[in-house]
């Protein structure tokens, strides 16, 4: 069970493909839009009625770029999500129904533990970012950086609260049709903590080492990979990438930006002052690009396309900030939201990236700095190359399949 954008999605697709290549019955529960995820691996598929990308671009989504990063966005994000929260509650319950155990994404946990609850179902949380409060570093949804020990974890407990009041309107009715207790508001996520409810996390431990401070069942399992029902590129683009030199890969995801035409000049402008080819992808920004130096393209699997470009210029996703570390290719990162400047901190750390370029500074001159640097000085792309055949000898899946067999 997961909800949110695509990045929040598509690592599930390969999860769920090797719990059942082990013999399980897997069904994916999220939005409808991300069925055509799981066609051909043998994973069913339950819809939830929310479609996140009319949410955010909606004149409620669109407020949020009022606040770029950190706790502003956050607060904006979690009044949204709270608004929105019991419009999947009924989806979830009825999926669950007819489910023996489930796994939950951090975006559905509070909700989907509940229901566990009141079903006396096992489940297992797998989540992409590290949610759990540290000392080690500050909360990733508030934008990376560190307000020292003491900060951290303080901080993080305080994200961790906020994700809670995202369903404390459905949570009373969803325990009262269950025939459970009425529970006061922030004791859930410390029961989860006291009854030692296991959490696997799906990154490289070589990307985000396990804090020292976490709790014994919070694990690190490494990457899960999307499963790619067609790796084959579009005839097209892979005419283009035939043509000449490595290009350098630029999109954003499903992320949403105000002025995408204006954006789109000035990282073609920056690709072409640097004497580099591009691939960009329109993406939920609506990034488009002309000339026989540059293509447009919409879906495709990164796995086959990163290992051919030069660099891959990225908006830091957990999902694409993942599939550039397994292509081993290096990244000019470029925040935008959320996780991504934790994301893009880490690879500037690993040496794979120059720096990062947010959103909200990108210009044509920022962008060529840093696309000179990291196409032009070698260490990038040995570093990134080194880093990548590690994480692709990795088994994440495997983990998961192991704990869903000791899942009682």
């Amino acid at each position: 069970m997961t909800a949110g954008s695509r990045g929040d999605v598509a690592p599930f697709t390969g999860v769920g493909q090797a719990l059942a290549r082990a013999g399980h019955q897997v069904t994916l529960v999220t939005h409808a839009r991300f069925a055509p995820l799981v066609a051909g691996s043998d994973v069913g598929f339950h819809a939830l009625p929310l479609d996140p990308r009319a949410e955010l671009e909606s004149e409620r989504g669109r407020g949020l770029h009022r606040s770029a990063t950190g706790p502003g966005k956050l607060l904006r994000v979690t009044r949204m999500a709270r608004t929105l929260a019991g419009r999947i509650a009924d989806d979830l319950l009825a999926a669950a129904r007819e489910a023996d155990a489930l796994l939950l994404s951090a975006s559905v946990a509070p909700l989907g533990h509940t229901i566990a609850e009141g079903l006396s179902l096992p489940s297992l949380g797998l989540y992409l970012q590290p949610v759990a409060p540290t000392r080690e570093f500050a909360p990733p949804m508030l934008g990376g950086g560190s307000f020292g020990a003491a900060g951290n974890r303080l901080a993080g407990h305080g994200v961790e609260a906020a994700v809670e009041q995202i369903f404390t309107p459905v949570l009373p009715v969803v325990r009262a049709r269950l025939g459970l207790p009425a529970v006061r508001r922030g004791v859930l996520a410390p029961r989860r903590r006291r009854h030692g409810w296991p959490v696997l996390h799906g990154f490289s431990p070589l990307v985000v080492p396990r804090p020292r401070d976490w709790r014994a069942e919070l694990d690190v399992a490494g990457y899960w990979w999307p499963h790619d029902r067609d790796a084959r590129l579009p005839a097209r683009l892979r005419e283009f990438l035939d043509e000449g030199p490595p290009p350098v890969f630029v999109g954003l995801g499903s992320a949403t930006v105000p002025d995408p035409r204006r954006l789109g000049a000035e990282i073609v402008a920056a690709l072409r002052r640097a004497g580099l080819r591009g691939v960009i992808q329109r993406g939920w920004a609506g990034l488009t690009a002309d000339g026989d130096d540059m293509v447009t393209v919409d879906e495709a699997p990164h796995s086959t396309l990163f290992p051919e470009m030069a660099a891959v210029v990225h908006h830091c996703g957990a999902g694409t900030t993942a599939a550039g570390v397994r292509a081993g290719v290096p990244a000019v990162p470029v925040p935008i939201q959320f996780d991504g400047g934790f994301w893009g901190e880490r690879l500037v750390a690993l040496g794979v990236a120059p720096g990062t370029v947010p959103l909200r500074r990108l210009t044509a001159d920022a962008l060529t700095a840093a696309l000179v640097r990291v196409t032009r000085e070698p260490g990038y792309a040995r570093r990134a190359a080194l880093l990548g055949a590690r994480v692709r000898g990795e088994d994440g899946v495997g983990r998961v399949v192991e704990a869903v067999a000791r899942l009682g």
